[in-house]
């Protein structure tokens, strides 16, 4: 990014403890300088994994020398296995060991994964150091690098344990997406096409039109990057725990949850937009059954996955798949679940998704049954 490029800045407002989203070319070049401006006098770590490592570590550390930050890094395995309280432990023991202070800062460079759990370690070293995310896949910059939630997998669930921990600065260097391979970064746009069936149909038919510009990069790719982080922005703002309306960035999450927990989280299988993918297919599909939404909005949503390349059926994850009782099990140990009652994100069309709570885990059963591949 040349000096004269400015960022595109959306900022998450909570009060004290707002922050900037930046947004551009060539960020991670900058990252020192945005960092030290923000959070001056800090030592850092940064926690990466070997892939992203290999990409952007050595850019993002002579960055952050340039900027006078002293910094260690800790790499770690990729894949989802890696939210683990092994790794967590890992990444504590590290922080720990650097000398690092409470008042340092702790870098996420990396994707959902790192994020997740790097910013589960920054929340509880020392009880809570201050966080950095450099998110440098699609999923991450558009979703889970922004709004504070981070946690590991357990074998009862995914994201079962964690701390809500927002980041000071998150760092959104569309470069990095460059060096995705294509199915990560189809799995990612599976985020950004949920805030269009969310609550923005003008956003979901403009991604209709334009995915192909998005995934090409460019402008198109930025202006979705911007309308996905500035929709939870807002949503975040509004709802921070997740009391409310938080919950509807949940669209497809129940269902995908539940897939990636049934295939083990492993990667090679599905990963976890592929999951969102299905799981707002199924949502869709869920809610026609249901008599809330028309078919055709369903098959509107199954189409345009299906166009970028997206799975959008339980049959598209490759080898088989515990029973529809077992998924029902899955379903009922996520967080999205209240007092037993099943809460799902069900929608009355494109673009107007909304809380459904008490849904009949009866009916929740025999809809599964009925899309099993098996």
């Amino acid at each position: 990014m040349n000096a004269t490029d400015t960022p595109e800045v959306v900022t998450v407002g909570l009060g004290d403890r707002s922050y900037h989203i930046l947004i551009g070319k060539g960020l991670i070049g900058r990252a020192g300088t945005e960092i030290a401006a923000r959070l001056p006098g800090v030592r850092a770590a940064i926690v990466t994994d070997d892939n992203v490592a290999a990409a952007w570590l050595p850019a993002l550390t002579e960055s952050l020398a340039g900027a006078g930050i002293e910094s260690v890094a800790i790499t770690l395995p990729p894949g989802e296995k890696t939210k683990s309280f092994d790794r967590l432990q890992e990444v504590v023991d590290a922080v720990l060991g650097a000398r690092l202070e409470r008042r340092d800062a702790v870098i996420a460079l990396g994707g959902g994964v790192i994020g997740d759990l790097t910013g589960f370690a920054a929340g509880i070293v020392r009880r809570g150091m201050n966080f950095v995310q450099v998110p440098t896949s699609l999923l991450a910059q558009v979703d889970s690098s922004v709004g504070g939630k981070t946690g590991i997998n357990t074998a009862h669930g995914k994201n079962l344990v964690g701390v809500f921990m927002q980041p000071r600065l998150v760092i959104a260097d569309t470069a990095a997406l460059d060096t995705l391979s294509e199915r990560e970064f189809r799995a990612g746009y599976a985020e950004v096409a949920k805030y269009g069936l969310i609550d923005r149909p003008d956003f979901f038919a403009w991604l209709e039109t334009n995915w192909r510009e998005v995934f090409a990069g460019g402008p198109a790719r930025t202006k979705a990057i911007a309308v996905s982080c500035q929709a939870k922005a807002d949503v975040v703002a509004r709802d921070e725990f997740e009391t409310g309306d938080r919950a509807l960035l949940n669209l497809g999450h129940t269902f995908g949850h539940a897939l990636e927990a049934a295939t083990a989280y492993d990667s090679a299988r599905l990963v976890h937009g592929e999951g969102v993918a299905i799981g707002m297919a199924l949502a869709h599909r869920f809610s026609s059954r249901m008599n809330l939404c028309s078919p055709d909005d369903a098959e509107r949503v199954e189409r345009h996955l299906r166009d970028v390349g997206l799975p959008w059926r339980m049959s598209d994850i490759p080898g088989s798949l515990p029973g529809a009782e077992r998924l029902l099990e899955y379903i009922s140990q996520d967080k999205k679940v209240s007092r037993g009652a099943l809460t799902f994100i069900l929608t009355r069309g494109v673009g107007q998704s909304f809380i459904a709570k008490d849904v009949p885990a009866s009916e929740v059963l025999a809809f599964l049954r009925e899309n099993h591949p098996g």
